[in-house]
């Protein structure tokens, strides 16, 4: 088969997530052409992620409020559970996180992004990257077309074919955790507003979530760092004391499975013609798995660089490194501690989570935390509540643990 070259654009990105189509909205709005390859006929299907993301990162990227169809529930309130099932509540002064529509929500950054000037090719994969003299020059798709750009920019997701093909590290396979996310028909004994959260055993090296719609529905998952999460999903709903009565007699309506990187962003995002964007770039939360916010962020930082780089000529690995800098310096700080308080939660066992939630709920460390309203940079959260005395106190006796569990 012959190979076809179609014209030059600036931009080419791979995959139509929310990063993807949200660096593309941002590149457009630069002025910048942009072209956006999706293998899947659709946009935001099938989707990967629950959805649940804070009030206060949407509002700051100028997405909140969102249309109605694609806000689910909004949430004040948390319920975390030990595998014995001792509770500990927050209950925050007004909502501080939503769930969304994911595909709705992904259609919708898609549409302002074509609406900017961007232009998608649906149902259409791409192969390999197009590299000539050590620089990405492109994407070479899989009808056998070379797509020319100035730049191109990887928004795969999980997947890192790409990145290794840029000759750059992929994310430490270390730090992945394997999600089951369902939607089930109906709940019981569970409050519109509040998020249930079952720790430790029901879910090793992640947690399970239980979040509810106003209309009876939920979505319930887990995530674990080994073994079938299917397995342990099982046993939380036959097992855990109060999720199984939560569910009591629900019907499962539709399953996903995903992988999310926990290891923090990867050292090296860019190259010759090439950045990376979102999960494939592991920017990602470690304490929550929650990538939309910082994918989202790093898009619009990849955005500004590129113009920096087009504006100059010069989209050599030098001028595109002005990318991960300006990313490690908004994400680094939250980052380090994420990964410091991932590394405890993982310390605990069944019984500490136990001592835990009942010391949480002796020395009222829920007041402390009643008027947080950002939830994804939480080192800069923690450092906004650590002068509360009940937080000083639950700061000191998590440190023991901490000391105790890693020696």
């Amino acid at each position: 088969m012959m190979r076809q070259e179609k014209q030059q654009t600036n931009t080419v990105i791979i995959g139509a997530g929310p990063a993807g189509s949200y660096t593309a909205l941002r590149l457009a709005m630069l002025g910048i052409k942009t072209d956006i390859y999706e293998e899947h006929p659709e946009i935001g299907i099938p989707t990967h992620c629950a959805g649940h993301i804070s009030i206060h990162s949407l509002k700051k990227l100028g997405y909140y409020p969102l249309p109605k169809e694609i806000i689910e529930n909004t949430f004040n309130a948390a319920n975390f559970y030990s595998p014995s099932g001792t509770k500990f509540s927050i209950q925050l002064k007004k909502s501080v996180t939503c769930s969304l529509n994911r595909t709705k929500f992904d259609q919708h950054i898609a549409n302002q992004a074509k609406q900017a000037g961007a232009t998608f090719h649906l149902n259409t994969r791409v192969q390999s990257l197009h590299i000539e003299n050590n620089y990405i020059k492109g994407v070479n798709l899989q009808d056998n077309t070379i797509v020319p750009s100035k730049i191109t920019i990887d928004t795969e997701g999980i997947s890192s074919r790409f990145l290794h093909q840029a000759k750059l590290m992929g994310f430490d396979r270390k730090g992945l955790v394997y999600a089951v996310e369902t939607e089930i028909n109906q709940v019981h004994d569970v409050e519109p507003h509040t998020v249930e959260v079952y720790m430790g055993s029901s879910a090793p090296g992640f947690y399970g979530w239980l979040i509810p719609r106003p209309d009876g529905t939920a979505k319930l998952g887990l995530a674990t760092n080994h073994g079938n999460p299917q397995n342990y999903l099982k046993n939380l709903i036959t097992k855990h004391p109060i999720a199984k009565k939560q569910v009591k007699g629900a019907k499962i309506i539709k399953t996903n499975y995903h992988a999310i990187p926990l290891a923090g962003p990867i050292s090296k995002a860019y190259s010759n013609g090439f950045m990376a964007v979102g999960d494939v770039a592991s920017q990602v939360k470690p304490t929550t798995g929650g990538g939309v916010i910082f994918g989202l962020t790093c898009g619009e930082i990849a955005a500004n660089v590129v113009k920096l780089a087009l504006d100059l000529g010069d989209v050599s690995a030098k001028t595109l490194s002005a990318y991960q800098k300006r990313c490690d310096d908004t994400l680094n700080f939250d980052v380090s501690f994420m990964l410091r308080l991932r590394q405890f939660l993982n310390s605990l066992s069944d019984e500490r989570w136990d001592s835990v939630l009942r010391f949480c709920n002796r020395f009222n460390v829920d007041k402390a935390l009643s008027d947080v309203e950002d939830i994804d940079y939480q080192g800069k959260m923690m450092m906004h509540v650590a002068t509360k005395p009940a937080m000083l106190v639950a700061l000191g006796y998590f440190g023991l643990l901490y000391l105790f569990a890693n020696p």
